[in-house]
């Protein structure tokens, strides 16, 4: 692999985290496990038993959580102080030749799981101030399904993975921004309607 595509995915990776922490440190380990991919020493320790078996049991409590409106904003403020360590953790360890974790590194994952976390927290903070559920449910399965179908690609095809991310990260930014507009007019109408 390429010093790009090492830096595609350690990047990657780092913004899956911003999304799905948990689910994201599961498949890299679970990868090494079965020995799908040749992790970098750094990342060996997401192989051991017990990563996987907190991360697993984390990920099913975020799946769960992420789908009551109000408790997945909730958990995505506690998650903040998750989400860009991992990030910061993931990118660092894929960058590292000797499993020595660089500060460049660090910072640059840190920075890519934070922008991903508050492009996630703010598009479904938006999200729930919309009167009905289904937006909710709809929301959390598309970032299911991206972090399953980014984590599946990552390792095979990098750049399309970050890309893809990127781009679907962009598209729940766009729908929010839609939805609160479309609040945001309804909103004298609402008032004035007789009660």
């Amino acid at each position: 692999m390429t010093e790009a595509h090492v830096f595609a995915l350690g990047l990657a990776l780092a913004c899956l985290a911003g999304v799905r922490a948990y689910l994201t440190v599961f498949g890299v380990g679970l990868a090494g496990l079965m020995g799908w991919v040749d992790l970098p020493s750094a990342l060996e320790v997401t192989s051991s038993p017990w990563v996987l078996g907190t991360a697993a049991a984390l990920a099913l409590v975020e799946f769960a959580a992420d789908k009551i409106p109000g408790v997945d904003s909730g958990w995505d403020l506690l998650q903040t102080l998750a989400r860009i360590p991992a990030g910061a953790f993931l990118a660092a360890a894929t960058l590292s030749d000797d499993g020595q974790l660089g500060t460049g590194a660090l910072v640059l994952g840190g920075s890519a799981a934070l922008g991903m976390h508050l492009i996630k927290t703010g598009t479904r903070a938006a999200i729930n101030t919309s009167p009905e559920p289904v937006s909710n449910w709809v929301a959390s399965a598309g970032e299911d399904i991206t972090a399953l179908g980014a984590l599946a690609l990552v390792f095979a095809h990098p750049w399309l993975a970050l890309a893809l991310l990127l781009l679907a990260m962009l598209a729940a930014a766009t729908l929010a921004w839609w939805v609160l507009r479309w609040i945001w007019r309804r909103r004298p109408r609402l008032r004035a309607a007789p009660g």
